[in-house]
């Protein structure tokens, strides 16, 4: 099997979830024999379709613009057995990249006036390749894709060329550290969508399951870390991916924030079979107290003040919200003592492992 996979991502690779499960599709596809070409947009020129029809009349079968469109990626098209359309969801559909690329398909039409079924449309000039669709969504929801699904089952999936759709809603959280063994079952399961479209021409149930899988229980969870990332990026005059490069992180504005954030970036591969209770005591901008019991793989936190806790860090609440972020030091603030901590210091010296900060 040729296989033709087109990423219209414009980010970089290392932020691309679109470009992340698409390597992992594509990389199944191969473990199966098929031939893949790989193209991203992003370094191509593709115009727009100008609707000069000249492809139809003119030079039938050959665009009149001259890109690289015309001269590599609509003869490697034409040539495949199989196209995986691989877009991020804009505005609930592909993005305008993929776009500008599936209407430059159009010189595998003629412009004659067929009947199929009881709708006009063209006939085809040459072999049209079958169709995979992948696209990813920041929303949790999987009805973000319903429109697209709509539109590519009626460009595609009513002649029988759709072989398979791909949707993965709430992919940003794909790159969490404190989900990473979902995160690779997920692109496990592309893996071996790509071997079984391969084999089977189709995904099965239970792989198509493994993809959609959800990431998250607590969706209301997800919603206010969130706000606190987006409310991060407004204070620091940074777009997410200038945070993600600097290695930063949400920055909490509340105590009710700070226990989201730990609670949201909780590693349980890390914690294993611990069990410990860890108690914050903050002053300055933010007084009070919260705390936090690891237990059985799991943590759960409380307003309360725990009277027995494994750990005890008493710091100022800005000082402790700088070393979550990633601007300051944890261990160097302790060794300067800029904060204190009485207990088992071994959970201090976890605490990166543990939640990241």
């Amino acid at each position: 099997m040729k296989v033709l996979a087109v990423n219209s991502s414009p980010r970089k690779d290392e932020h691309s979830k679109t470009k992340q499960m698409l390597t992992a599709l594509v990389e199944g596809m191969r473990e199966a024999g098929a031939h893949v070409d790989v193209v991203d947009l992003k370094s191509k020129k593709v115009r727009n379709c100008i609707g000069c029809l000249s492809c139809w009349t003119k030079t039938p079968g050959i665009c009149s613009i001259k890109d690289d469109m015309t001269s590599e990626l609509f003869p490697l098209w034409i040539e495949s057995d199989l196209a995986v359309y691989a877009s991020p969801l804009y505005h609930f559909t592909v993005n305008a990249s993929m776009k500008a690329f599936i209407e430059r398909t159009l010189p595998v039409l003629q412009p004659f006036l067929i009947t199929f079924g009881t709708e006009t449309v063209h006939p085809l000039r040459h072999k049209h390749p079958k169709i995979a669709l992948l696209s990813v969504a920041g929303f949790p929801e999987h009805s973000v894709f319903s429109q697209l699904s709509s539109w590519a089952n009626f460009i595609y999936g009513r002649f029988g060329m759709l072989s398979a759709e791909i949707y993965r809603p709430l992919a940003e959280a794909l790159s969490l550290p404190s989900l990473e063994s979902k995160a690779r079952e997920i692109f496990d399961a592309t893996r071996q969508a790509g071997r079984e479209i391969v084999e089977n021409g189709k995904i099965s149930d239970e792989t198509m399951s493994g993809i959609t899988r959800d990431l998250v229980g607590d969706v209301k969870l997800f919603h206010d870390v969130g706000n606190i990332m987006w409310k991060t990026c407004i204070n620091e005059c940074m777009s997410p991916a200038e945070m993600w490069e600097k290695g930063l992180v949400p920055v909490p504005g509340s105590i009710a924030d700070f226990r989201k954030l730990m609670l949201f970036g909780f590693m349980p591969q890390a914690a294993g079979d611990m069990k410990a209770v860890i108690r914050f005591d903050f002053t300055g901008s933010r007084e009070g107290s919260c705390s936090f019991t690891i237990e059985n793989g799991g943590i759960r936190a409380s307003d309360e003040t725990a009277d027995s806790p494994d750990l005890t860090i008493e710091t100022d609440f800005d000082l402790w919200a700088d070393i979550m972020s990633g601007k300051l030091d944890g261990r160097q603030m302790f060794t300067e003592q800029r904060y204190k901590a009485q207990g088992d210091l071994g959970i201090l010296m976890r605490m990166h492992e543990l939640f990241g900060v």
